[in-house]
């Protein structure tokens, strides 16, 4: 094994489900060959999960090792043109690499919000219209510099968009600066290639992100291979969400609809990304971890794929901004040559949230006492360590409308009457008469379909207690709890209790 820091590529897939991944999904009609290579080659996880149900959150986790509910993002996303949600002086991932001697870069997409230039005359009350998706870019003057943006949080490089490949302003960003400025309106799309108006810019074609994206993440690899110091690689994907736009050359290739094709061009670009590994001789050393920052939408249309026998949630309930399993519950694979055995298979429930800390182990750190609250080292389990217990006490999820679940072994309960989000019942009428909380036997109910919170009481309560506390804490893992602003603590607080309330009564 190398005693040099390992090289970290971390690519995170958009919107793309569990049951995606042929090697995850013994039923799938999508044949990920080249994922299915790196779960031979490294570790494959069947309880692996996104703290959230939707975008923006599961990538605040992600890069912060802090629950996004913690933030000021209670429900919903960011927009393209949204403010920044991570907090000033926080440490994510890339600054805490950074401080360890690796280069650092992201290539994608963004969609954590970031500070665009004002034109001189903008009114006060434009900013309160920034995080909404009316917003159409009055007064926004992209020929400034944006501010407090990736290169602003610890990635040394950044070239990518601000937010979803459906969501204007249409233009590339090269660490601060837009590459090129819009020159036109693009019209909204409809169908599978979905997107809002909103101005472009003359090198932007929707079609040519993917592959533009993906030539970067290679040329990076091939560029960094013989540097005198580590790197990292934050690759968050505008795909397979909408807009699904696979090139020609993967058009029918799946057998199944455009959906499918999109899987196996992003299944493609791993394929690219590890050639370019083994070609620089760099493949034992490097960590390669792909992953989705949800389950797979409802936009792709289930029905259809149903036709062909395909399940992109698998067997689980729901989908992309649920809170049940098919919201959350996410393909996650990982390679280390170096220290994971080949055709590993783990089946303990591990979260995204998970990496800022699992990166801290690999290095022989303490993370800061007020960093990465809700994140916990998987690297015991990356090494096949037998445990006796299981890493994490329990695990928090939301939903797109800011409902949480609380899962704790083979028991999930989840603070909402329904979905929360946009599978049936959805919440609002739909929702009326039934149980303001749901529990689920995961080991004997893993579609979620016998809510037994009148049966169980004891567990009902001893989950609620714990949601409670990992929310007046602070966080959720051993350490000093963490000051709440009150504007942000005590509705959440609020909430619980008044669901159970409504369960006891």
């Amino acid at each position: 094994m190398s005693t040099a820091k390992p090289n970290i590529i971390y690519i995170l897939a958009d919107d793309m489900g569990y049951g995606d991944v042929s090697c995850l999904n013994e039923n799938s009609k999508i044949r990920t060959t080249h994922l299915d290579r790196l779960a031979a080659e490294g570790m494959k996880f069947r309880d692996a999960h996104s703290s959230s149900a939707v975008c923006t959150p599961s990538r605040y986790s992600i890069l912060t090792g802090r629950y996004n509910w913690r933030s000021t993002l209670k429900q919903g996303v960011k927009w393209g043109y949204s403010r920044p949600l991570i907090e000033e002086g926080r440490t994510t991932a890339a600054s805490f690499l950074k401080q360890h001697g690796y280069r650092t870069a992201c290539l994608g997409k963004w969609h954590l919000g970031w500070d665009w230039g004002t034109q001189p005359d903008a009114p006060e009350t434009a900013e309160a219209l920034l995080d909404t998706p009316e917003f159409e870019g009055e007064h926004i003057d992209l020929s400034q510099p944006i501010q407090n943006g990736p290169t602003a949080v610890g990635f040394d490089t950044f070239f990518g968009i601000s937010a979803s490949l459906d969501m204007p302003p249409y233009v590339y960003i090269e660490n601060d600066r837009v590459t090129a400025q819009p020159d036109r309106i693009v019209p909204e799309s409809g169908g599978k290639e979905m997107w809002r108006a909103g101005p472009i810019g003359p090198d932007f074609e929707h079609r040519e992100v993917l592959p533009l994206l993906t030539r970067k993440a290679v040329a990076y690899i091939d560029e960094q291979a013989n540097a005198d110091a580590p790197f990292y690689l934050y690759f968050p994907l505008p795909a397979p969400h909408t807009p699904i736009l696979p090139t020609a050359e993967f058009v029918g290739k799946s057998g199944t609809n455009s959906y499918g094709d999109f899987c196996l061009q992003v299944d493609d670009l791993v394929g690219q990304l590890m050639t370019a590994l083994d070609r620089n001789d760099i493949a034992d050393n490097t960590i390669l971890i792909f992953t989705s920052d949800n389950g797979c939408s409802n936009r792709v249309d289930f029905a259809e794929l149903a036709t062909f026998g395909h399940n992109p949630s698998y067997v689980f309930r729901g989908h992309k901004a649920d809170i049940y399993e098919g919201g959350h519950r996410i393909p996650l694979i990982v390679r280390w040559p170096d220290a994971i055995k080949p055709g590993s298979v783990c089946d303990e429930t591990v979260c995204l949230v998970d990496f800022l800390a699992t990166c801290a182990d690999i290095l022989h750190d303490t993370l800061p006492d007020n960093a990465a609250e809700d994140s916990v080292s998987n690297l015991p389990l990356w090494k096949g360590e037998s445990l006796d217990t299981s890493l994490r006490e329990a695990t928090v999820h939301s939903s797109i409308d800011g409902s949480l679940s609380i899962r704790k072994g083979r028991w999930k309960l989840e603070m909402c009457p329904g979905s929360g989000g946009w599978s049936f019942p959805r919440p609002g009428p739909e929702c009326e008469g039934l149980p303001p909380i749901q529990l689920y036997d995961l080991a004997a109910d893993i579609g979620e379909r016998a809510n037994i919170s009148w049966d169980q009481p004891a567990v009902v309560e001893e989950l609620t207690e714990l949601l409670t506390r990992y929310i007046r804490n602070g966080r959720s893992t051993p350490g000093t709890a963490q000051q709440n602003a009150d504007d942000i603590i005590w509705p959440q607080l609020w909430w619980i209790a008044d669901k159970s309330r409504e369960a006891k009564s």
